[in-house]
This record gives C-alpha cells, sequence and structure tokens, in this order.
C-alpha cells in the first residue's frame, strides 16, 4: 500500500531559525481486548486501594475537623432536630406504623450516613413520598400475612434490609449511572401526583371525618376527594385544630419570607424563626391539646397521638424470610425507585448549589448501609428529605457530622418526650404533613417549562401525575419511567443523518447594538469552509445556499451514535437520497421486462425513458461519524450490505471515506468490515502538524575578526542563533488511507482518489 502523498503546508508563522524536515510515518496500533480488559476490568493494586478509600470518605475531612466547622453543625444539626422530631411521628403513620418508628429511622439515617456520605447537605430519615408508598405496600400484603398482622413493622424492616441490600449492590458495581436514565419530567410526575395523593389522604384526618367505616383513605386520589365531600358532614372538632394550623404554618412562613424581604440585615434571624414554625406550631396546638383534653385521656375532644414508649423498644435481629419477600417482591422495584431517585436527585440539586459534586454511587452506598442497618434499630425505609436538606444547607452545615447532632436531638426526644407526644393532635400532624407535601408539587412555570422544551415529556408529566390520581403512586412512578424510557429508545431508533455542503465563509466583526456595521475588516478576512445540511435543518440562513460536493459524491453526516437499533433508519434514509440524486450505472440492467424483479415497479417498457441522463452516477460516499461514539455489529453489517447495494446501483467500487472517527474500537470494527484501507489505494492525502524537535537544537556559529593589542587580526567564532527542526508529524494512521481528520481532507483526498485534481 502506498504510503500517502503528505500535504506538508509550512506555518507562514514559523520563524526563520526553524528547518522544516521530511514528516514521520505513524502507523496507529489496532484496539486490542487484553489492553481494554487490563484498563477498564483488571483491578491494579493501586486501582484496588482507591476503591476500598472511595467507600469512606469520611476519611477525607475528618482529621481536618475544626471548631468553626462544629459551630456550623450544631447549629445546622439543632435546627433539622427540632424539624425531624415532629415530622418523622407524622410519616410514620403515613406508612401504617406507630409514630415512635418515624423517630427510630430518623435517628438512624442521621446517625450512620456521615461515614459514608459524599454530601454534606442531605438528611436521611422518613420523607413522605416513601413513607406513603410503604404504607400502601403494607396495606395491600398485610392481609395475606395473619401473622404478622400486629406486627406492621416486622414487614417493613425485611423491606428495609431488601432495599437496602439492592441499593447498596448497585453502588458497589458503580451502577450509579442508572439514574441518570430517568428525566426530570418522570421524577417531577412521580413527587406531585405522590404529593397530591399525600394531601388528600390527609385531609380526612385534617378535618376529622376519616372515623367514618365506609372511608378508605388508602384509596386512589380521586375517590378519597370523593368519599371526603360525601362524608362531609361528619367533620367535627378536628377541623378547628386542623385547619388553624395549617393556617398558622402557611401564615409563619410568608411572615418571615416578607419580613426577610423587608429588613434584609435580620434575613437570618427569619430563616430560624421559619424554620422552627413547624416544632413551634405542633408545641403550640399540643398545649392546646393538653389544657382541653387533660380530663379526658379516655375519650378525648379530638383525636391525639396517644402513648409513645420511650427509649428503642423494638431494637433487635430484623426477620428476613420467603414467606413476607414472596408477598412485596413485586413492589420492590417501585421503592427502589423512590428510594434512588428522591436521595440522588436532592443531593446533586444541592451539590450545585452548594458548588460541590457528590459521587452517585457513594450515595447509593450510604442509603443502601443505612437501610441494611435500621431495622436493627427498629427503622423502616428512609432516604433523602428535600425540606429538610434544605433547612440543613440554609442553616450553614460544613460537614456530614452535622447529622450526629440530630440523632443526638433525636435520642433525647425518644427518651425525654413521650408524656408530651401523647397529647400532639393528629389533625395537626396532618396539617404539617400538607404542609410539607405542598412543595414538592411542580409549579406552573416548570410544567411551562416541560411545554416549552419538549411537548413530548410535557405528556409524559401528565401521564404519570394522572395515573397517580387515578390508580396508585407505584403505577404513576412505572408509568412516567416507561414513557420516558420508550421516548428515549424512539429518538434513538429514529435519528436522521444529513446531507450537507459546503459554504465558504469568513470572519467579519460583530456589529454593535445600534449604528451600522463595519465593514473594514472583511477585505483581509480569511476564507474557510464550513459544512451544513443542505435543508437548513440547522437554522443557516435559507437565503444561503450550500454548495454540493463533487458530483456523484454525497457527504453524510450522523448526528447520533451509529448502532443496531438506528442503523437501518439512518442508512434507508442516505440510500434512498442518494439513488434519488445520482443515475444508475447501467440503464437498463434487466434487458427486457420478463428480467425484471417483481418488486421493481419501473416504467412499463424501456427504462431509459425514465431515468434523468444530468444526473451523475455515484463515485464516492464521506461519513461524518463527528457524532458517534460507538459502533456495534448489527451496525457494520448493515454498512457493509448498504455498500453492496450501492456497488450495484453504480455498477462500479463506490469509495468510502470517513471524518472523525474518534473511538480505537469504531475504528478496528470498521476495518474488520473492510472499510478504511485498501490494497489498492493511491495517493491520498494526509494532515500534518509541524512539531519542534526541540531536544535537536541545532546552534550556528559564525566568523568574526577580531583585532588585539598589538593590531594582529584574529578569527573567533561567535555563537549567532539556536535553530529547531521542525518535524511534519501526521495527525492519522498513515496506513488507513480513508480516515481523515475533517471534511476538507477527505474531500480532497476523494478529488485525487477520483483523479479530478492531480
Amino acid at each position: 500500500m502506498a504510503r500517502g502523498l503528505f500535504n506538508r503546508g509550512r506555518d507562514s508563522q514559523h520563524s526563520d531559525n526553524m528547518q522544516h524536515i521530511e514528516a514521520t510515518h505513524y502507523v496507529e496500533p489496532t484496539a486490542s481486548t487484553r489492553a481494554w480488559l487490563e484498563e477498564t476490568v483488571i483491578p491494579t493494586r493501586q486501582g484496588v486501594w482507591a476503591y476500598v478509600r472511595s467507600l469512606f470518605p469520611i476519611a477525607t475531612w475528618i482529621y481536618r475537623y475544626n471548631w468553626t466547622w462544629f459551630t456550623g453543625d450544631l447549629i445546622a444539626g439543632a435546627t433539622v432536630g427540632a424539624v425531624v422530631v415532629p415530622q418523622g411521628m407524622a410519616y410514620a403513620k403515613l406508612a401504617q406504623l406507630p409514630p415512635e418508628f418515624g423517630l427510630y429511622s430518623s435517628f438512624v439515617g442521621c446517625a450512620i450516613y456521615f461515614v459514608f456520605s459524599t454530601s454534606k447537605d442531605i438528611t436521611i430519615g422518613p420523607v413522605a413520598v416513601m413513607s406513603t408508598l410503604l404504607g400502601h405496600i403494607l396495606n395491600d400484603v398485610m392481609p395475606h400475612l395473619p401473622e404478622y398482622q400486629d406486627r406492621p413493622w416486622v414487614v417493613a424492616g425485611c423491606m428495609s434490609v431488601v432495599l437496602g441490600c439492592i441499593v447498596t449492590a448497585l453502588g458497589l458495581l458503580r451502577l450509579g449511572f442508572i439514574v441518570d436514565f430517568i428525566p426530570l419530567p418522570a421524577i417531577a410526575a412521580f413527587m406531585t401526583g405522590s404529593a397530591l395523593n399525600i394531601a388528600m389522604g390527609q385531609i380526612p384526618t385534617l378535618m376529622g371525618n376519616n372515623a367514618v367505616k365506609a372511608y378508605n383513605t388508602r384509596a386512589p386520589t380521586y375517590l378519597v376527594f370523593g368519599n371526603f365531600f360525601r362524608y362531609i358532614g361528619h367533620c367535627n372538632l378536628n377541623a378547628a385544630v386542623g385547619l388553624t394550623a395549617l393556617f398558622l404554618l402557611y401564615a409563619i412562613r410568608w411572615a418571615c419570607g416578607y419580613g426577610a424581604r423587608r429588613w434584609p440585615r435580620r434575613e437570618r434571624a427569619f430563616f430560624f424563626a421559619n424554620t422552627l414554625r413547624t416544632g413551634f406550631v405542633i408545641l403550640l396546638y399540643t398545649l392546646i391539646s393538653y389544657l382541653v383534653n387533660r380530663g379526658h385521656r379516655e375519650h378525648p375532644r379530638f383525636s391525639i397521638l396517644g402513648t409513645v414508649p420511650r427509649g428503642f423498644k423494638h431494637m433487635g435481629v430484623p426477620e428476613v424470610n420467603a414467606t413476607i419477600l414472596g408477598k412485596v417482591a413485586g413492589k420492590i422495584p417501585s421503592a427502589i425507585i423512590v428510594l434512588v431517585i428522591e436521595h440522588i436527585s436532592i443531593s446533586k440539586s444541592f451539590g450545585r448549589v452548594n458548588n460541590y459534586t457528590i459521587n452517585p454511587n457513594q450515595e447509593l452506598i450510604a442509603i443502601g448501609v443505612t437501610n441494611v442497618l435500621g431495622p436493627f434499630f427498629g427503622a423502616y425505609p428512609a432516604t433523602g428529605s428535600f425540606s429538610r436538606t434544605a433547612i440543613k444547607s440554609k442553616a450553614g452545615v460544613r460537614t456530614p457530622l452535622a447529622g450526629v447532632i440530630t440523632a443526638a436531638i433525636v435520642v433525647i426526644a425518644i427518651y425525654a418526650l413521650p408524656p408530651v407526644f401523647y397529647y400532639i393532635s393528629n389533625a395537626s400532624l396532618a396539617a404539617v404533613i400538607i404542609h410539607a407535601v405542598g412543595d414538592l408539587i411542580s409549579t406552573p412555570a416548570s410544567i411551562r417549562m416541560f411545554w416549552r422544551v419538549s411537548p413530548l415529556e410535557f405528556i409524559i408529566f401528565w401521564a404519570g401525575v394522572i395515573v397517580s390520581v387515578f390508580s396508585s403512586i407505584d403505577n404513576g412512578i412505572y408509568t412516567s419511567v416507561a414513557a420516558s424510557g420508550a421516548l428515549l429508545l424512539f429518538r434513538i431508533a429514529k435519528a436522521r443523518g444529513k446531507f450537507v455542503g459546503v459554504v465558504k465563509v469568513y470572519d467579519r466583526t460583530a456589529p454593535g447594538p445600534v449604528g451600522p456595521r463595519d465593514s473594514t475588516a472583511d477585505a483581509g478576512a480569511q476564507q474557510r469552509n464550513v459544512f451544513v445540511p443542505l435543508d437548513h435543518s440547522d437554522g443557516v440562513n435559507p437565503s444561503i445556499r450550500p454548495q454540493e460536493p463533487l458530483a456523484g459524491v454525497f457527504i453524510y453526516r450522523l448526528n447520533d451514535g451509529y448502532v443496531y437499533p438506528n442503523a437501518v433508519h439512518f442508512t434507508d434514509h442516505m440510500v434512498a437520497e442518494i439513488r434519488a440524486r445520482t443515475r444508475p450505472g447501467i440503464l437498463d440492467p434487466y434487458g427486457s421486462l420478463g428480467n425484471r424483479p417483481w418488486n421493481d415497479p419501473g416504467p412499463r417498457h424501456k427504462i431509459e425513458a425514465d431515468i434523468d441522463q444530468s444526473l451523475p452516477v455515484l463515485r464516492a460516499v464521506i461519513l461524518d461519524f463527528g457524532g458517534v461514539s460507538h459502533v456495534d455489529a448489527t451496525s457494520l453489517q448493515n454498512l457493509v450490505d448498504v455498500r453492496a447495494q450501492l456497488d450495484r446501483h453504480s455498477n462500479c467500487a463506490v469509495s468510502w471515506h470517513f471524518v472523525g472517527v474518534r473511538s480505537p474500537w469504531a475504528r478496528r470494527g470498521l476495518l474488520a468490515s473492510g472499510f478504511g484501507t485498501s490494497e489498492t489505494a493511491g495517493r491520498t492525502i494526509f494532515s500534518v502538524a509541524n512539531v519542534a524537535n526541540a531536544l535537536k537544537p541545532t546552534v550556528h556559529y559564525s566568523e568574526e575578526a577580531e583585532t588585539d593589542s598589538s593590531g594582529s587580526g584574529s578569527a573567533a567564532k561567535r555563537k549567532t542563533a539556536d535553530s529547531f527542526d521542525t518535524l511534519a508529524l501526521p495527525l492519522l494512521s498513515v496506513d488507513r488511507p480513508y480516515f481523515h481528520i475533517d471534511i476538507d481532507e477527505a474531500l480532497k483526498a476523494t478529488e485525487l482518489e477520483l483523479g479530478l485534481k492531480q
């Protein structure tokens, strides 16, 4: 094979003391399976040690812990602790569990997470969506597990261990990237649907008509909504407590927000007042409940929480057996989605806000370990909480160790406050839940953004919300995630390339906001070639008509990965266009009507009459692989078939050139399929780069006459300049003449190959 004709082109900016020497040949080694295994699969000692260290991020910062950090952590941890106690008990009721289990889950999440976390802001514990989903799961499976009818926390603990093991395995195997396949509209859909489900389920408790026997608050949201109005006449004194508590929560938030805007210097004070509103409202209504119900403990005037045991009364080894697993197995996928998506999306969001990066794989390990160990203390499945994370971030948290402060406050509450918990109003807890989940509902601005960015994703959002409202939360999750996956596959499968042409452009001085453009810089501007789609689909001025390449030469740009789902779609479009814009190499290949294939409609008699003789014969195809990161066996076989099809159409061997093949494995695959090189290749063109050979400087000396004191002359050598050779190095391997660095080079090589340019 000819090694090639190098287009050296001396750089005009090189100084005169640079010597240009012959280009050095470069032959790229073929991608090796062994090298790939050594690089990505077979671990090295350093890689194993780095992997082990990454499992415990605390080791990277704990030795630098100081009093400044502790002050910030103490304030943030105490602030979150004041919020998590009432929220934890309220969310436990959503999970169909006694309120103390919310405190257990809050303690374990805060006490363990800091060892494995890469986020300083996030708070692990019971959350509304996960608690509600667990409540639905228990509501469905408990009738089939009569032996655990009085101990639903056993089933919840089993679920927590199983979920924790699965999520931990995902993190250890570094599969956190799976989370990226669930887009924002799907997340927003299940969060909005869940919030509506939770809020509607709490309104009967808020209003006091949930005691009606025919009233199932676990039914689909639309049924709960209808039944609420059906039995609205059964509302009682709880409505006064719940509505005023809810009003007070929103009033405090509005007043603190207004005060922070009105008096910016006191913004931090208003923030803490706003943050502690939940605790304040719970304490206020607990005091009212105590005053009203202290003489009516057996028959309280309105619904109260009741007895909460002191201490960790449910510590022990969790029960994980086939009986429970057989009943809950079908519910595990939706629980994992909620557990993972809620945590990762929150941690990523606050990482961006506070200018640090989280490790999704390590975060999976953190919540996985937390949920595995939690049931030993009586906890149920927990994940990241948006509201408590926002509070923690705003309070000035410095490190993940703030969770230990929160855990300590929860422990104090577990041992010191159960007598106070007895008088907490259930209606006020319902108000706390409704107030908290209200922030999970997507705002009109967010929904409008979905429509403006992608109408299909707007439809997916509403599909997830509607299914959540009319069916269940887990079905809403499956709907939005499945629809998003289907949309992704559709976009991959229906990806289309573009035929491109050349436009000669030059830089022009940008005009100012007013006044005419200064065109004085146009005269000396240097022209260059820009390749744009012929159909102006990329927004280029339609008044500009790109010039098509050489007659019979087509440039086709692939805008997506060239893999088996979209390979046929890419090439069908390309072949149809090429056949329409070229004439066959043989005008009448069949000779007679009887020899024509049944699927070739053609003209009734002579084929020459219907062929435009002015069209060129196909001679070369240039494929722009700049947007292609991967190829596979199916797509390459399809390309081989297309080559044979076009060879038959043109009645000659069509030349194939490739531009921007970045992946060594893509180059290996193309070479294995017979592309990229040829034993019959003649002269071709390679782009070369002039590189200074600084390792071999050449020193030049000149002789000058000198005169000594006696007047006699002598010759002396003086160093005049250093000279550096420049090596003209090819950018790509010279044994692959059909792989090119850009379209310009590919066009020049095609011209040379076809004999259009000597």
